[in-house]
């Protein structure tokens, strides 16, 4: 009985020596887990190849014609009595031939359709998608936007004598074309005709849209004063990863009373928003977008729609929106802007519509808006490559940073230099880790040094680590901007392509990602070796955090392998400075011998009351009395035992 009773103490000691160890565990655990979900959330997932060719593909797109005018067949004509009976007054524009018509600057041209008035495609002549053949290699084509065969824009009109609204898609617009600017009618019954008028810019991606309704008395039913338009837009896959370009592309929409707002990236969503006003909305790529602004009047009963789409799929995603545009005085005035997501040219319209680039939300993405991107849009001036840039960006950081870099190094120096007082207390107390703890508590509180001292300016850092996370993966400035043997700092780079699937990884090794985990695995021993071995060595919490260290880097190569990699660009450069700034502090900035005496003049200063180190005293005296109180109950226990 008595062995058995022993035994049974002995075990409870043991676990009770392995509480502290259990706690770092799960609180390490909980931490670890809390950000393995908030990236799992942002992160991209890992590409897949689809198998399509993108070379045979852009040969296809490349057949588009290019003239100004080309017709194409004719619709077969219908009876003229058929016709008004379904499409009213509009009857007249429901025969015609369709075709196309360009207009174009330095930056775009965008062909329109007759049928219907829309525009069907828009090609950007600055830019280049990059899409992997069935190798993996990259290949470029021209980026084409609203170009799919399935995208449907149109109006629906309250047309006189129709039994339901007319769609401009069935009809045919007569063109005239005037310099950049392209009036599209479809005439009416009575003298009357709908009207869409197209102006592009010289030098921007915007047109200015019109659409008019002359003598609405004639067209229009009695009573009606509104146009509903309905836009359905399959979006084109432009970037390596379309599995983090599909989570990054979505409808955009600003209401009149509130701040921009989206559907969700990454399922299928429906955002109805009834009677609200709507000043813009936007159908967005990750780097490009075509946005609908109202001018003389705002949007209502707006509704946008996302489908998801997947790799085997030809479109990235779909995306669906309709609202109603009321007439004044038969008129409706838009601007429409497609092309690339640059923040200054969004921003130049005063509505928030920059906020359709993914820099976050929040506080980090005020970070991104308003330090992060004008600091690069001022290092972009006077370099020109990304990568330096990055350099230069991370340098500026770290530089603002140091004060706190500086408070860890500090910290770090006062805690080693009450190495040999810790030591003591180990040789005294032995393998009693609990004694043990509270009296190296005590020592620091009698020395007024805080153990987590270094904590505070690691956490003011995690606002500024978590926008750049969100920074250069949506900054349209890093998009196919090569650095070393990386082509594209918006996308991963490639050391390795594997001839096999691997889940977290993908099929290939990212270099800048493996250089990132080296030099954090060699800082992390560097730093270890730094602090004291033999209480790393028997206090088994202490094994289990050095442990954990090592570990992170390896378990977070598999979020980052994936990532742009200006992103692990800038943690490596951000890993070789923090080595760099570490050297050169303890070097040449922090005297040693000066933080002994001042820990041996704080030990003689009174302390004032209040504070942490009475928070820590409070604690230890708890611990204590619930030592003394258990080691009362174990005695009473030894003693009934026998």
């Amino acid at each position: 009985m008595r062995s058995t009773l022993r035994w049974v103490f002995g075990q409870t000691k043991y676990m009770e020596d392995k509480q502290g160890t259990l706690n770092t565990i799960i609180g390490m655990g909980l931490i670890f887990l809390l950000v393995y979900l908030w990236m799992q959330y942002t992160a991209p997932p890992a590409p897949r190849q689809t198998g399509v060719d993108p070379a045979s593909s852009a040969a296809t797109e490349g057949s588009r014609p290019e003239v100004a005018t080309t017709a194409l067949a004719p619709d077969a004509v219908a009876d003229t009595g058929s016709l008004y009976r379904r499409y009213g007054v509009l009857a007249p524009a429901a025969l015609g031939q369709a075709q196309r018509v360009s207009l174009e600057n330095d930056l775009l041209r965008v062909t329109f359709n007759t049928k219907g008035g829309h525009i069907e495609e828009v090609f950007l002549k600055k830019y280049f998608k990059s899409r992997p053949d069935s190798t993996g290699r990259l290949v470029k084509s021209p980026v084409r936007l609203l170009a799919h065969p399935a995208n449907r824009f149109e109006y629906l009109v309250p047309a006189v004598g129709a039994p339901r609204r007319v769609s401009t898609a069935e009809l045919f617009f007569e063109p005239v074309k005037e310099g950049r600017t392209l009036v599209l009618r479809a005439p009416a019954a009575g003298g009357g005709y709908v009207e869409q008028r197209y102006s592009l810019s010289e030098d921007n991606y915007e047109l200015e849209h019109r659409v008019h309704v002359h003598r609405p008395e004639v067209v229009l039913a009695p009573g009606q004063d509104t146009l509903y338009l309905r836009w359905v837009n399959h979006l084109d896959k432009l970037e390596p990863n379309e599995d983090y370009e599909r989570t990054m592309s979505t409808v955009y929409f600003k209401p009149e009373d509130n701040s921009p707002d989206y559907c969700n990236c990454r399922s299928d969503d429906t955002e109805a928003l009834g009677d609200r006003p709507v000043r813009w909305f936007s159908h967005a790529n990750q780097f490009f977008n075509t946005s609908l602004i109202a001018r003389n009047f705002t949007f209502s009963d707006f509704t946008g729609e996302t489908v998801m789409r997947t790799n085997a799929d030809a479109e990235l995603k779909i995306l669906r929106t309709s609202a109603r545009i009321p007439l004044k005085e038969g008129e409706a005035q838009m601007t429409i802007y497609t092309g690339p997501s640059e923040f200054e040219r969004l921003r130049a319209y005063g509505l928030s519509l920059e906020d359709i680039i993914p820099f976050g939300s929040s506080i980090f993405g005020a970070i991104n808006r308003w330090v992060i991107h004008p600091l690069f849009d001022a290092l972009a001036r006077y370099i020109g490559n990304a990568g330096i840039i990055i350099l230069v960006l991370t340098l500026i950081v770290k530089l603002l940073l140091y004060p706190l870099t500086y408070r860890i190094v500090y910290n770090q120096a006062k805690m080693s230099a009450l190495k040999p007082k810790i030591e003591e207390l180990r040789k005294k107390y032995g393998e009693d880790q609990q004694t043990l703890s509270v009296e190296t508590m005590k020592l620091y509180s009698e020395f007024k040094v805080n153990p987590l001292g270094g904590c505070l300016p690691v956490l003011l850092q995690m606002p500024i680590w978590f926008a750049l996370y969100r920074f250069f993966p949506a900054a349209i400035e890093f998009r196919q901007a090569g650095f070393l043997w990386a082509n594209d700092l918006s996308s991963y780079d490639v050391a390795l392509r594997l001839p096999f699937h691997i889940w977290g990884l993908g099929n290939h090794l990212s270099a800048f990602t493996l250089i990132w985990v080296a030099t954090t695995l060699w800082y992390t021993w560097y730093s270890m070796r730094q602090m004291d071995s033999a209480a790393m060595s028997n206090n088994e919490q202490m094994r289990v955090m050095k442990y954990m260290q090592y570990g992170m880097p390896v378990m977070f190569m598999f979020f980052f392998n994936s990532f742009a990699s200006g992103l692990t660009l800038y943690l490596c450069f951000s890993n070789l400075l923090n080595i760099g700034q570490t050297f050169f502090t303890k070097a040449f900035l922090i005297d040693h011998e000066k933080i002994k005496k001042q820990l041996e003049a704080n030990r003689n200063r009174p302390r004032k009351p209040g504070g942490w180190r009475d928070r820590i005293d409070a604690m230890m005296r708890e611990q204590q009395r619930l030592r003394e109180e258990q080691a009362k109950r174990q005695q009473q226990q030894q003693k009934r035992s026998k």
